[in-house]
């Protein structure tokens, strides 16, 4: 199934674009495993996620760790530690 990738701040400057589709392959069930398949996609993709600590996410506008679950997932976004102030 589709998922609907959103990309904020330094990430979406690396790579690029905002937002994209994709369709990651079966063996791909967490969120760690999806930034280690998206991060062969281009050398943007590449320099974005070369390291995901640096890196949060939601999954359906959640707050989730990176060994959350993707599946059945419609949206996953990924961005900087937020600071507020």
């Amino acid at each position: 199934m589709p998922i609907q990738m959103l990309y904020f701040a330094w990430v979406r400057e690396r790579i690029g674009v905002a937002g994209e589709q994709v369709t990651p392959p079966d063996d791909v069930r967490d969120v760690a495993g999806l930034i280690a398949w998206l991060a062969g996609r281009s050398a943007g993709h590449a320099e974005a996620f070369a390291d995901p600590a640096r890196l949060r996410a939601a999954v359906d506008q959640d707050f989730v760790t990176l060994d959350a679950a993707i599946a059945g997932a419609r949206e996953i976004a990924v961005f900087p530690p937020v600071t507020g102030g």
